[in-house]
């Protein structure tokens, strides 16, 4: 009897852990109640008696996205926190558009493989392996397909002199993104251990901080090369130009 105990609570515990995209599997569909907190296992159905058609459509791929203007490109995604039918299906579409000279720059999704298809123009696509520090690269034309395993470190960038125009679909809901360039110079990551994990000089992390409107400066001393003509653009629009000759102190906090 105490076997038997036993057996029903590891089943129980276990079942009470499962992610609500197993959960998905035994019934119809699991609308995302967005106005609950989200959980490891992702988030809890909404009652059923309140789901109509709206719940499993989604128009937001229709426009541009938003734009990533250091990179010339715009993005627009489906997931499950914008589009609450995904939840539970495993799955997720994003649509980029990028116009001549623009690039995604390296990122990854550790929660997603992704799968990306050429609508129109033409793109180089590539990701790094993890494993073997690899590069691979192709040149993606309209109608072909290219697969980004999750998790490893990817690019696009434009090939030609048009506007080039992709969709990219997820085996997850929610593949999650992190931005190369954003998780070093968008936030308070202070400059000089920018300086010391990446060997960029802190003058050209400084310019980076300011292009992304990234934070953690501190007070720094830096010695500039006679006449050297430096120009930073801060994020809260301030523009300097000037000719530095001597010590010069930035103090941005």
């Amino acid at each position: 009897m105490a076997k038997a105990e036993l057996l029903l609570l590891a089943v129980v515990s276990t079942l009470s852990v499962l992610p609500f995209s197993s959960l998905a599997v035994y019934q119809d569909f699991c609308i995302a109640d967005l106005a609950a907190s989200a959980t490891p296992g992702g988030y809890p159905c909404k009652p059923a008696k309140d789901v109509t058609a709206d719940d499993f459509h989604y128009g937001g791929l229709g426009s541009p996205g938003t734009a990533l203007k250091p990179f010339k490109i715009s993005l627009g995604s489906a997931i499950v926190t914008t589009f609450p039918g995904l939840n539970g299906l495993g799955i997720s579409a994003a649509r980029m558009v990028m116009v001549p000279g623009g690039a995604t720059p390296l990122h990854s999704h550790p929660g997603g493989t992704e799968l990306i298809y050429v609508v129109e123009g033409s793109v180089v696509s590539g990701f790094i392996s993890a494993a073997l520090n690899r590069v691979y690269t192709k040149t993606l034309y309209a109608g072909d397909l290219m697969v980004l395993p999750r998790g490893q470190l990817h690019f696009q960038y434009s090939h030609g002199n048009a506007t080039a125009v992709t969709l990219s679909s997820f085996s997850s809901d929610n593949p999650g993104l992190q931005i190369l360039d954003f998780a070093l110079f968008a936030n308070d990551l202070p400059t000089e251990v920018v300086n010391k994990v990446t060997t960029l000089d802190e003058l050209q992390v400084i310019k980076l901080k300011a292009l992304f409107g990234g934070r953690g400066l501190g007070a720094r001393t830096i010695y500039i090369p006679q006449s050297t003509v430096l120009r930073l653009e801060f994020a809260h629009g301030f523009v300097s130009e000037h000719v530095f000759s001597m010590l010069v102190m930035f103090v941005i906090m």
